[in-house]
């Protein structure tokens, strides 16, 4: 039996999108072990995978990007947060590859320890991200601030200034430490964030065209559209009870300070013929003012919620946006930080939605009226959504990438 081994950074929105990929490898009789966060170490395994959580010190490093000063320090922090787990990965790794012995290794993209060590382990693997990754492709802008493609001259010199600017702050917070595990790990240095994804012989983007670019000159690239999953369980009871069109608003599941969002967005919508849903998973604020048109849990099942949705308010985090677009339902992104910049422009870029830059919302008043635009505006956009969505399902899903690991097992073998 085919052994796979899967490694994820600990979080649910680096699991969940994975996971049907993993569930499409188990249908097909293969034997899929998989580390990830200790929380959902039992309901992996209750659905027929081994599961075990990685090194706890590991899952103990957070961004604490919540109260960053701005942007570039909240992306500072993500940096630090990934470089310092990646020490930890390696010998975490390497500890599930002896207990395991798989055929293939399947490792997160924002696992850089265990990606280095996996390049060095001589087993098939793949690099899976559930986001954008930093990597340059010509005619595009620079992965981080979000910056709109501008093919014009002026455009090109913009780019060309922010690619060295960019390019040289990530690769100087990135390329110390990285290289001292590759070193450790007897493989080359890297020059910059370019290499670490050239290195996977598959690079699995949980995307599609044409909601991401196209990288014409990326070989290892395989779409696998949104990969669009949720724990399994029945709709809410009170979801039944809604008669109104839903607008679904929903803030990051960790902590980032963006419940303003909500706030603001029972406002704007309070006067309006729908019903809105917020999600709040990193905590429901106990003054939180809630009119009678809305519903405000901390956690649901999003796909129930987004069949009925003619709208979706998002922080910008990639997993919920590609839920709502999956299903032709048209975004509002707010990014706070993070990927959400890029999330964001991607939905304009796209036709798929509009972009509210978080500052708006400051101010009660304005932020409201603000919103309440942009939902007008985004509505008017499905038709844009549904072409995301057609994309989406046009690259074949978790089964075009259970075929590529396969194949690359069958030819090792």
């Amino acid at each position: 039996m085919t052994r796979v081994l899967a490694y994820t950074s600990p979080g649910r929105g680096h699991l969940f999108p994975m996971t049907p990929l993993l569930t499409e490898l188990r249908d097909r009789g293969v034997e899929v072990h998989v580390q990830t966060l200790a929380d959902e170490v039992e309901r992996v395994d209750a659905s027929g995978l081994h599961a075990r959580a990685v090194d706890p010190r590991i899952e103990a490093i957070h961004a604490a990007d919540g109260d960053a000063r701005s942007v570039r320090d909240a992306f500072a922090r993500s940096v630090r947060m990934f470089a310092d787990r990646a020490r930890l990965e390696v010998p975490d790794l390497r500890a599930a590859v002896d207990r395991v012995d798989p055929d293939f290794l399947l490792v997160d993209a924002n696992t850089w320890g265990a990606m280095a060590y996996a390049e060095s382990a001589g087993l098939p693997w793949a690099c899976f991200s559930a986001s954008p990754i930093p990597r340059r492709s010509p005619g595009l802008p620079p992965f981080g601030p979000g910056l709109a493609p501008d093919p014009s001259p002026a455009g090109r010199i913009r780019d060309a200034v922010a690619n060295t600017v960019i390019t040289k702050a990530i690769t100087s917070s990135v390329r110390p430490t990285l290289n001292e595990i590759r070193r450790d790990v007897g493989l080359a240095p890297i020059h910059d964030a370019d290499d670490v994804f050239r290195s996977p012989p598959i690079l699995f983007l949980a995307t599609a065209e044409p909601f991401e670019y196209r990288h014409a000159d990326w070989d290892n690239l395989v779409y696998l559209g949104a990969c669009d999953w949720d724990p399994p369980q029945p709709p809410p009871p009170w979801l039944g009870a809604i008669t109104d069109p839903i607008v679904l608003v929903t803030t990051s599941s960790d902590p980032q300070k963006d419940e303003v969002l909500a706030r603001r967005t029972l406002a704007a919508l309070a006067d309006e013929p729908v019903h809105v849903v917020a999600t709040m998973p990193s905590g429901v604020p106990a003054d939180l003012d809630v009119p009678s048109n809305a519903t405000v849990v901390r956690f649901a099942a999003h796909g129930p919620i987004l069949d009925r949705a003619v709208c979706a308010i998002t922080h910008g985090g990639m997993g919920a946006t590609q839920k709502a677009l999956a299903r032709g339902v048209p975004v509002v992104a707010v990014p706070f930080g993070r990927d959400q910049l890029e999330v964001a422009r991607r939905v304009v870029v796209s036709g798929s939605g509009v972009r509210v830059p978080a500052r708006r919302l400051r101010h009660p008043v304005r932020g409201a009226a603000a919103l309440r635009a942009a939902v007008a505006l985004a509505r008017a956009k499905a038709a844009g959504a549904q072409t995301v969505a057609a994309g989406y399902a046009a690259t074949g899903g978790a089964a075009r990438g259970a075929d590529a690991i396969e194949a690359a097992v069958r030819t090792r073998r």
